[in-house]
């Protein structure tokens, strides 16, 4: 055993002191900020190593430097104190937490197969046996236990359920990281991860774009606590993220979906029902999809839900708790329908302590032409269940044979995955007939070089070119300095024109 009283004021040497302050700050950052990568390169001197190469030989630099230590007896965080102290626990845990990642990874395919019964952790007792040994108490050793769970399941749902390498979405994985952890996982770790459900979600963008995924990459990583006697987690993470579409169901049943009812609540009650608001999860989220679609009472509603925290069944005067974050989606302009007053302003700033903008499949295929390929490739192998790179190249052979290079993709990724399902079926994608309309800036350059667009053509073409990049009909307007309606008016030409 250490004597703890006597060895307490071991310290660092400098160069050690720089290593592992280095460590701490790659520990503490954003996995899918290249910023973090940079600090990872510095300590692992690893000058142009990327991906899993880099990250092996990170791990293996911060191991050599725990061993020295550990020779010398020294790889005890209570033989340290202040700054050395956290530059040492950080140390302990980065490398603790490398050891778990295959065994977490597993651990979530199983979980995902399993369902709502959470599943035993038979590697836990040595992590957490190993964490006790060098120096952390067993409340700490579970706590950092359930953290690194946390860690690897926002890592699995974001990596791997959002493809693509376009700038746009690498900013989104690095949004969506953030969105669980915060902008500073030092404030996450002292202050926040037992208070996320104060933090509300917007996720925007169009149709098809991929918004549920980026949904349910949140309300499945949240913190769930570790249960050392139970051997097992407090929860599943399936069961922790429960989700509805408002847009599919009529006005009168919106309220007992979202509250549930009593029996005899109303015509057609015959017997209880569980809203999704009583399904929530501490440890989750829940997530309203097509927020926009909802009318204004129900918008009130949910507004004074989300301010107390508290709900009714319909029929029922007992009040019920509600747990867990809440994650809104809507692939309608905000800025207009709060403009025309069809979403409440007090609702919206209710709901936005950040906004998620989804990037379109047009602008990551602009940004990176190989994304239509990694798309492809995940679909097929979504659909196979396996790597079929025959399948995939005859898919890729008849777009690029019936799809212009041009075609805006109007479904975005789920167009994509049915045009990929169609091929499969017919051999034929011919786009989206009533939708599929040239680009408005290729149909703009095109026509200026052959000297063959009119000015109504020329205003039609470019008024619906900045409404695709901006959105608004007022951004439109004040760019191009013409009245709000006759925008609009060259818009609705320009689709008219298109269907």
């Amino acid at each position: 055993m250490y004597n703890l009283c006597m060895d307490a004021k071991n310290k660092l040497n400098a160069e050690d002191r720089e290593f592992f302050h280095l460590v701490a700050k790659a520990a503490f950052g954003n996995p899918l900020d290249t910023k973090t990568a940079v600090i990872t390169r510095e300590f692992a001197k690893a000058k142009n190593e990327i991906g899993e190469r880099l990250q092996k030989m990170a791990i293996a630099s911060v191991r050599e430097r725990l061993r020295i230590i550990k020779e010398k007896g020294k790889d005890n965080l209570q033989l340290y104190v202040d700054d050395d102290r956290k530059l040492i626990r950080i140390a302990l845990l980065y490398d603790a937490f490398q050891w778990c990642i295959n065994d977490f990874d597993a651990l979530i395919v199983k979980q995902i197969k399993t369902g709502n019964e959470s599943c035993s952790v038979p590697f836990a007792d040595k992590t957490l046996t190993s964490l006790k040994a060098k120096g952390f108490t067993a409340d700490e050793a579970c706590q950092y236990f359930a953290f690194f769970y946390q860690m690897r399941r926002a890592w699995y749902f974001i990596y791997h359920s959002l493809i693509g390498e376009s700038p746009c979405m690498e900013k989104l994985r690095c949004h969506l990281w953030n969105n669980i952890f915060t902008c500073n996982s030092h404030w996450y770790e002292k202050f926040l991860w037992d208070r996320m459900e104060d933090f509300s979600t917007f996720i925007v963008g169009e149709t098809g774009t991929g918004k549920g995924r980026a949904a349910v990459a949140i309300g499945r990583s949240g913190f769930i606590p570790f249960i050392e006697k139970k051997g097992r987690f407090a929860e599943s993470f399936t069961r922790s993220f429960v989700e509805i579409n408002l847009s599919q169901f009529p006005e009168s049943l919106i309220e007992s979906e979202l509250f549930g009812h009593e029996k005899g609540a109303f015509t057609g009650a015959v017997e209880s029902h569980e809203g999704i608001f009583a399904r929530s999860s501490p440890h989750g989220a829940i997530f309203l999809d097509e927020i926009g679609d909802v009318s204004i009472p129900v918008q009130i509603k949910l507004l004074k839900v989300l301010q107390e925290r508290n709900f009714s069944a319909v029929g029922s005067h007992k009040k019920q708790r509600f747990h867990g974050r809440v994650i809104a989606a809507t692939n309608k302009q905000l800025a207009e329908l709060r403009q025309q007053g069809k979403f409440r302003d007090d609702f919206y700033y209710r709901l936005c302590s950040d906004v998620i903008p989804v990037p379109s499949l047009r602008q990551q295929i602009k940004e990176h032409p190989g994304t239509l390929d990694a798309l492809l490739n995940y679909i097929i192998q979504q659909i196979t269940g396996e790597h079929a790179p025959h399948l995939l190249q005859s898919v890729k052979n008849i777009l690029n044979k019936e799809i212009s290079p041009d075609y805006p993709w109007p479904g975005n990724v789920r167009e994509l995955e049915q045009a990929t399902r169609r091929i499969l079926l017919t051999q034929h994608y011919l786009g989206d007939q009533r939708n599929g309309f040239p680009d408005p800036k290729n149909y703009l350059i095109k026509g200026i070089e052959d000297g063959n667009i009119n000015a109504q053509e020329l205003l039609t073409s470019y008024c619906a070119l900045l409404y695709e990049r901006h959105g608004t009909y007022e951004e439109v307007s004040r760019i191009t300095k013409l009245d709000r309606r006759t925008v609009k008016k060259y818009i609705i030409r320009n689709q008219e024109t298109a269907g």
